[in-house]
């Protein structure tokens, strides 16, 4: 099946919920990313507030309230991701400064200048990473945190099929270097920044998706839109294998800057 003209938003929603809520990560990433990541943030204690946007169940958002102190509110667009969030903070006994709810990130529920850290895996391209960067800075402390993940081009030419691909999926995706430099135009200070390694694309979500996959296609037997969804979820996965070394997730963590 030649899915190069498909986009996952083309899907319907509870397809991608349905999907995505049998595996641990809804996005590219791992633990020790994670922790990696917030080994470059400071000042964090118990009264800090942390948003989690885009947190989908939760799989990033756990690892950090168990290394972090402070309360953290997860922010999910799907219902069934945020039950799922919530289930995994009550198993691990996070229930009392971990909460996940339902909301969109381009209208978030905080005060200005509320938060010490904000927090996305995988998921500002929702909105955009410039466009994200520039509305949620409002909602964070001076010398607060923001520290997120975004697909990046390694490389200034690529092969026309994975680019076609991305300017079909994200025509926003750009080199690693003028990212940092959307990021300081933004108003924060570039703290660091880092390639996630590629088994955080195999180990900890394409190989999972594998018995998913099967167990997805059994619940929607002879469901043609069924069928096509895991045809571009398999797609997406021999392309990484294919041109990894073009693109892949960058961790960019940053700090809030006076103007």
């Amino acid at each position: 099946m030649n899915n190069e003209n498909k986009n996952i938003h083309e899907f319907d929603f509870n397809f991608i919920c349905d999907f995505f809520s049998m595996i641990q990560r809804q996005g590219p990433g791992s633990p020790e990313a994670t922790l990696k990541a917030l080994s470059f943030i400071g000042n964090l204690t118990d009264k800090s507030l942390i948003a989690d946007l885009g947190c989908g169940t939760g799989g990033q958002t756990m690892v950090l309230a168990q290394h972090a102190p402070g309360n953290i509110t997860g922010l999910d667009l799907f219902p069934g991701f945020i039950d799922r969030f919530n289930n995994n903070a009550r198993e691990l006994n996070l229930q009392d400064r971990v909460k996940g709810i339902v909301g969109s990130m381009d209208n978030l529920p905080f005060q200005y200048e509320e938060l010490d850290l904000i927090w996305s895996e995988g998921a500002i391209y929702n909105i955009g990473f410039e466009r994200g960067l520039n509305e949620w800075r409002k909602y964070l402390k001076t010398g607060g945190y923001i520290a997120v993940t975004e697909s990046s081009w390694f490389t200034d030419e690529r092969p026309a099929e994975i680019n076609d691909f991305w300017m079909d999926a994200y025509p926003e995706i750009d080199t690693i270097t003028n990212q940092v430099a959307k990021v300081y135009k933004a108003g924060y200070i570039p703290v660091a920044t880092f390639i996630l390694p590629e088994n955080c694309w195999t180990e900890h979500y394409h190989i999972p998706q594998h018995k998913a996959r099967e167990k997805f296609l059994h619940k929607y037997a002879g469901n043609k839109a069924a069928e096509k969804f895991i045809a571009y979820q398999r797609y997406e996965e021999e392309l990484y294998q294919k041109y990894k070394d073009f693109y892949g997730y960058v961790f960019f963590i940053a700090k809030k800057s006076e103007l």
